[in-house]
């Protein structure tokens, strides 16, 4: 059966808090969440060579 209005169907429309639950596995929100810790810990990593003149292992030890 096709939409002939091109919406998307009703259960495809996900909500912001849909998006952003917390879930675990491989889901989308797991991914987002992901990617958002990711450039969290990229920053965090970027602001420790800055400060510390050094990178991150050297600053940790490990090299």
């Amino acid at each position: 059966m096709t939409n002939p209005s091109n919406t998307p169907a009703p259960e495809t429309i996900t909500s912001p808090e849909e998006r952003n639950a917390w879930k675990f596995g491989f889901s989308p929100q797991a991914e987002i969440w992901n990617g958002r810790l990711a450039m969290l810990g990229f920053i965090v990593a970027l602001f420790v060579e800055y400060f510390s003149g050094q990178g991150v292992l050297h600053t940790l030890g490990i090299m």
